[in-house]
């Protein structure tokens, strides 16, 4: 006769252990899904590169540029220039401007996509103020720079090279500043009154 008395406790056991699972496979998820979308260009993730290609072709292709704020942040964001014309592997470069209008120190990453999707694979960054956080002073005013390319081998894809214009989106999130930035970028306490006597 086989004892059942263990059973509830294999179970407890193994549900325990498939929760654990899948809690880790969510924690990998992120990443993993952060390099699939790096690696394909899906969603309209872009590239990173060092340098633009040493191929530049004749034909060109309209570049719009989009600014915004998640609900809350605080900054004023836009791009210095609606749109730009560039060849095909051509470098290009961008300004977008952001403002902090409040009484204390802001701290913001942007996040970014490209439309349509198929071009995201192709449109390659250089240099990008979305690589790192950004900390505004109050009152300070701030013009960031985007260095990009529309990499050549955007031709060879058969939906991807009737692409005529490609919109470059960039969206500020109010990050919360830590223990050790906010000291540093806390005002100076103003010098004691003295009293007279």
């Amino acid at each position: 006769m086989n004892d059942t008395r263990n059973s509830p406790k294999k179970t407890a056991a193994v549900l325990a252990l498939v929760a654990a699972l899948m809690l880790s496979l969510s924690f990998a998820a992120v990443p993993f899904y952060d390099w699939f979308c790096r690696v394909t260009g899906y969603g309209g993730t872009t590239g990173v590169a060092e340098s633009a290609p040493d191929v530049i072709l004749d034909r060109t292709i309209k570049v719009r540029f989009d600014a915004s704020r998640e609900a809350g942040m605080p900054w004023e964001f836009k791009a210095q220039q609606v749109e730009m014309t560039l060849r095909i592997g051509e470098n290009g470069l961008a300004f977008y401007e952001a403002y902090n209008p409040t009484d204390k120190p802001v701290a913001g990453t942007a996040s970014y996509n490209v439309m349509p999707d198929q071009a995201g694979l192709y449109f390659i960054k250089i240099q990008c103020f979305c690589f790192t956080e950004q900390i505004l002073q109050p009152g300070e005013r701030i013009v960031m720079p985007v260095s990009f390319f529309v990499d050549p081998a955007i031709m060879d894809h058969e939906e991807a090279s009737q692409i005529q214009e490609i919109t470059l989106s960039y969206t500020f999130h109010q990050t919360p500043l830590t223990d050790e930035q906010a000291a540093l970028y806390a005002p100076a306490a103003p010098a004691p009154t003295k009293t007279l006597n």
